[in-house]
Order: structure tokens, then C-alpha cells, then sequence
């Protein structure tokens, strides 16, 4: 059984998206604040994580940056009531992979979650692993290695550049990338997939100014190149 981790403190919202969850037969853990959420984060180690923005003793953004920063690489879904753009992109560069904003329905944060936890599983029934240059993806693993060293990934760079590397040579829109690796429109632009290019080309490139595994398709997209 799948565990979801909402950390939400207002009680009628985090009670809702309990018992809904709960229905869809997940089990639920949950926290009215940060420094619970993340207590209760490494001890269970949740498959998806429920965020609210606005929290009690340490903020979601917080949150999303102290558990990344201890490898953890689940779907991070940040609620929020804040709309502007500026805090959707500060989210996904702390690592979020999703965004809601308040008031949301129920059953599309529902919904959300089903989906992350669909494309998981999606990504974990391949068990090859795939080498370029000093690098190898552990797809088992889903870690990255350079020279044997590994580079945490999050959830979504980790399917972002497997995905790169089952379509070697082809370019992919974004909104391809957006449809195959979130499996949804997510904001509908395109600086949700080129902050996460930005983040994965840190990891796999010498000069994220010069890359020469993820090129820029000016018009296009992105293609990946050995």
C-alpha cells in the first residue's frame, strides 16, 4: 500500500484530503506543521508528500529544501493559496514536482497524486541501466553515478533523464516532456520543463553553458546526445 504525507494546518483541509485519500486505499500520515512534517517524513519515508506552503514553525519552501537535501525523492505537490508566478518557480527550483494553488477541488489533488504514483511505478519497471560518458543511470536504483560516485535526483529529474535517454537523438517539445514525464499539462508553460533542465544539467554537464549532452533545440525542444 502506497503512504501519502500531508503536511497541511488548516484541520478541514488536511481532515478532506485524509479521509479522500484514505478511500482511494492509500494509507495517510499527516502534520499540522514543518518541523512535524519533516520528523514524520524520514520516519516513513511517504510515497507522494501532500506540502502546504504556509506552515506553522518551518515553511513548506523550507521543508521541500531540507528533504531534498537529505536524498529524499518522492513527488513533493506543494499547496499553496499564493498564485503568482515567481512562487511556482521558486517551489520547483527547492525541488517541488507539482503545484496546486487554494481553493483546489478535492478530487483534482486526488487525481495529482494517482497520477505520481502511476508514473513511479512506470519509470520503476525498467531495470536496465544506462551509461554515457562517465556517467550511469541506475534505473533500479534510480541514482545517478559519475565515475562511481552518485548525484541524488529527484523523482522527476531521475524520469526526465531517463526519458532523454530511451529517445537518444529525438527531439521532444515540452510539452511532450511535460505530458510523458507528469502526465498531465501541468502550468501550461514552458518554464516548468526548462527549470528542471536547468537543475538536470547541472548534474550532467562539465559547462551548463556549452551542454553537450542536453542540447537546446531553438523552436523545438530538447534533445539528448551520448
Amino acid at each position: 500500500m502506497e503512504t501519502i504525507l500531508v503536511v497541511e494546518d488548516d484541520p478541514s483541509i488536511q481532515r478532506g484530503l485524509e479521509l479522500n485519500l484514505q478511500v482511494e486505499g492509500y494509507s495517510v500520515f499527516t502534520a499540522a506543521d514543518g518541523e512535524t512534517g519533516l520528523q514524520k517524513a524520514i520516519e516513513h519515508k511517504p510515497d507522494v508528500i501532500l506540502l502546504d506552503v504556509m506552515l506553522p514553525k518551518l515553511s513548506g519552501f523550507d521543508l521541500c529544501r531540507q528533504l531534498r537535501k537529505q536524498g529524499m525523492t518522492m513527488p513533493i505537490i506543494m499547496l499553496t493559496a499564493k498564485t503568482q508566478e515567481i512562487d511556482k518557480i521558486m517551489g520547483l527550483e527547492l525541488g517541488a514536482d507539482d503545484y496546486v494553488t487554494k481553493p483546489f477541488s478535492i478530487a483534482e489533488v486526488v487525481a495529482r497524486v494517482n497520477a505520481h504514483v502511476r508514473r513511479s511505478k512506470r519509470f520503476e519497471t525498467t531495470e536496465a541501466n544506462y551509461v554515457f560518458g562517465p556517467y550511469t543511470l541506475d534505473v533500479k536504483g534510480q541514482v545517478l553515478r559519475k565515475d562511481g560516485n552518485q548525484i541524488e535526483l529527484s523523482q522527476k529529474e531521475f524520469q526526465m533523464l531517463k526519458l532523454f535517454l530511451e529517445n537518444e537523438g529525438k527531439v521532444l517539445s515540452r510539452q511532450e516532456i511535460l505530458t510523458k514525464v507528469w502526465g498531465f499539462d501541468y502550468f501550461g508553460t514552458d518554464r516548468t520543463v526548462d527549470n528542471f533542465i536547468n537543475k538536470l544539467r547541472q548534474k550532467v554537464e562539465d559547462d551548463i553553458n556549452k551542454p553537450e549532452h542536453i542540447l537546446t533545440m531553438r523552436g523545438s525542444g530538447y534533445k539528448f546526445v551520448r
